[in-house]
């Protein structure tokens, strides 16, 4: 059982506070009485709802590959007004949520989801799912520096999984490469770097799992597949 605003925003009505208005507004029915309670519960899969005479159906599962572009929080709503990743999904209906995060000034690859179960195994470090990211780096980092990450790291007083390097190379007073690693806890990647000894220019997230950024530009999404829905499923 879960309280109907929740299943109103789900189901893509409006938001849960919203949906609060509505209720109290009288314009809400439930098994065919007005509902003006706001702690009251249905089960989403046996009562009827209906919002303004229309019936509202179950949520419906939404997977989608968003290409975050830097100067967007990753969650979806932020207190001081900075602009979020719902700002570039504005025509979904469905709340989505982040699979994960990508920090403020980083960009990259981005899954979102109101599939929670998914979300919960895919963002479990025990599931060992690779991310990979393309790091531009102030400075030459030399090889010495490159098997640090290998090796691992401490970070908040434990030791980081080895991290892959590969595709490495040198612009001028700059470095760039790719770096996998599954852990992913909080900005982990720029930590690494900062003990290594050199600073991040940019920080892109390029894989997640087996999937890329093919396709989607800076700033656009798009729907994960049946299949590669599945392939997620599998990995969790």
């Amino acid at each position: 059982m879960e309280r109907l605003q929740k299943v109103m925003a789900h189901a893509g009505v409006a938001s849960r506070r919203k949906s609060e208005e509505i209720i109290a507004e009288g314009r809400v029915k439930v098994n065919g009485k007005v509902v003006t309670e706001m702690g009251f519960k249905v089960d989403p899969e046996k009562d009827e709802i209906i919002v303004d005479e229309e019936i509202i159906s179950e949520e419906k599962k939404r997977y989608i590959l968003l290409n975050k572009p830097e100067g967007y929080i990753t969650t979806v709503s932020d207190p001081e007004g900075r602009p979020t990743v719902m700002d570039l999904i504005p025509d979904l209906k469905q709340r989505l949520y982040p699979a994960g995060r990508l920090d403020y000034d980083s960009s990259g690859l981005l899954i979102m989801t109101n599939d929670g179960d998914l979300t919960y195994k895919l963002t479990h470090p025990k599931k060992e799912v690779d991310k990979k990211y393309k790091v531009l780096a102030q400075g030459e980092v030399c090889q010495e520096d490159f098997e640090k990450f290998e090796a691992g790291m401490v970070i908040d007083g434990q030791k980081t999984a080895p991290a892959e390097i590969s595709n490495i190379n040198y612009k001028g007073d700059k470095t760039e490469f790719e770096i996998v690693i599954h852990e992913g806890r909080n900005r982990q990647v720029r930590r690494m770097c900062r003990i290594a000894g050199f600073s991040v220019i940019s920080l892109q997230r390029i894989g997640f799992a087996f999937l890329t950024l093919d396709g989607v530009k800076e700033g656009d999404f798009r729907y994960l597949s049946d299949q590669e829905v599945v392939r997620l499923k599998k990995l969790a």
